[in-house]
């Protein structure tokens, strides 16, 4: 009868502990959750502010207070886009030099180009950390209309 006793308590003091490993799991788990909900939220809020990210946030940064002068504002500063959605009669001198250089490579190629031609017109490397930003810019003005991009990814002058 002793034996069982001692079995039973051992039981009991075994699961118990097993419990408490459960319970402490249980509540990493939780949190967890709770995190990834709240981010959820969060991402929910951005894509229907911003169209999924195809749109600009309507979030609007207060203005900076003057301080020990004139402010300078200029493209890409408190939100002002660097490449402005392309309307009827607007011309490429509303971009940054960096983005008319690449307009005037684009509309100069005789074929349309890729974004590894139009790095080497820049003067940049061939290697992918150097290429890449140039295929984001071209990208970045295909999407607001400024250029053309063809199935196999090369761009053409609209």
């Amino acid at each position: 009868m002793t034996d069982v006793l001692t079995w039973t308590i051992e039981r009991r003091v075994e699961l118990a502990e097993r419990a408490e490993l459960l319970r402490k799991e249980l509540a990493g788990i939780d949190a967890e959750v709770a995190r990834l909900e709240a981010a959820e939220v969060v991402f929910g809020q951005w894509a229907e502010a911003t169209d999924g990210g195809r749109q600009s946030s309507r979030i609007v940064e207060p203005e900076p207070e003057e301080e020990l002068g004139k402010v300078v504002v200029g493209p890409g500063a408190g939100g002002m886009r660097l490449v402005p959605d392309r309307t009827e009669g607007m011309g490429a001198e509303v971009l940054t030099p960096e983005y008319q250089r690449i307009m005037a490579i684009v509309a100069g190629a005789s074929e349309p180009v890729m974004a590894k031609d139009v790095a080497i017109a820049l003067g940049r490397e061939t290697t992918p950390g150097k290429v890449e930003p140039v295929r984001g810019q071209l990208r970045k003005l295909s999407d607001r209309g400024w250029l053309a991009r063809t199935g196999s990814g090369r761009y053409l002058p609209r």
